[in-house]
């Protein structure tokens, strides 16, 4: 048990998913997982451990923003030993070929700063995915027929960012879709040796104005928890 995380030695798989919202994590564990137990509830973050096709899995909230992906990626992996952790979340497309509803596997994460920024001082460190969860995702989406964009996001430390000319240069240098967490994660995972990967549904689109509506987010959200899986157990 730790501060934010209220599960038993053991609970928790070695291979956890984190949406940022806790009731998607309930959603995800009571669809994709048999046997799905709840394992946190503090402070409303919900957990839920699990199996799919017979590998032990967790699906942990992260919250909102890199400062809460932080906290409990930090304590998922020194205090519970996850050595794969597997961002499932929604972001905002950038590229006018990035539609609504399609799939971006992040290769990296640029971001202005992240709760890591102050231990690199003057060096500007390069966050990355996992190459084999990476090769495993792209597979899997294949094997799915899901329209899916692989390359660089921007994790954004604002929701309500008023920097125009900032979001014209992530569209010039490629930058798929923005979103709040990937960059702290794959720091994370870097300095401890373990495994990251961000699986992304594009649910708006800042170019365009287009958004998904609720109504039809589970469907295309439940093809990214999926692609997930597969790579984390392949």
């Amino acid at each position: 048990m730790t501060i934010h995380i209220g599960a038993a030695p053991g609970d928790i798989a070695e291979t956890v998913l984190m949406p940022g919202d806790p009731y998607r994590a309930r959603w995800a564990a009571e669809t994709f997982l048999d046997d799905a137990k709840l394992v946190n509830e503090v402070r409303g973050m919900l957990g839920f451990t699990g199996t799919y096709k017979g590998n032990r899995v967790t699906i942990q909230g992260s919250g909102m923003g890199m400062p809460s992906l932080s906290i409990y990626a930090n304590e998922l992996i020194s205090q519970y030993s996850a050595q794969t952790l597997i961002r499932i979340g929604s972001c905002g497309g950038m590229q006018p070929h990035v539609s609504v509803r399609d799939v971006i596997i992040a290769m990296s994460a640029t971001t202005i700063t992240s709760p890591s920024s102050g231990i690199f001082r003057e060096v500007n460190f390069a966050p990355t995915a996992s190459y084999d969860l990476l090769a495993a995702a792209v597979a899997a989406a294949k094997t799915r027929g899901t329209t899916t964009h692989v390359g660089g996001i921007y994790s954004s430390d604002v929701f309500y960012a008023e920097r125009p000319d900032l979001d014209e240069q992530m569209v010039r240098h490629g930058i798929l879709g923005v979103e709040m967490e990937a960059a702290e994660l794959y720091t994370l995972a870097a300095r401890h040796g373990r495994r990251a990967l961000a699986i992304l549904t594009v649910s708006d689109h800042l170019q365009t104005g287009e958004a998904l509506p609720a109504e039809d987010r589970e469907q295309t959200f439940g093809d990214m928890v999926e692609i997930a899986l597969e790579a984390a157990f392949s």
